[in-house]
């Protein structure tokens, strides 16, 4: 019987990490790279340097006025 009961507790500890949602979408953003001054950092060849990150993207949820009394 205490197998049983420490099979079900186990499994219920595992659970979790099998109904876990999949990952966060990501989205590049990309901005102008600034020297200490605020001046537009240049490449050899003229174009601007730019500084690139990944971003998590959250969903934006959409609900109902609220009436007016």
């Amino acid at each position: 019987m205490r197998t049983i009961i420490g099979t079900i507790f186990a499994a219920g500890l595992m659970l979790p990490v099998y109904a876990a949602d999949k990952p966060a979408e990501t989205k590049k953003v990309c901005v102008d790279a600034k020297d200490s001054k605020g001046n537009i950092i240049k490449n050899k060849d003229g174009s601007t340097k730019q500084d690139c990150r990944e971003i998590k993207v959250h969903k934006k949820f959409e609900g109902t006025e609220i009436p007016k009394k």
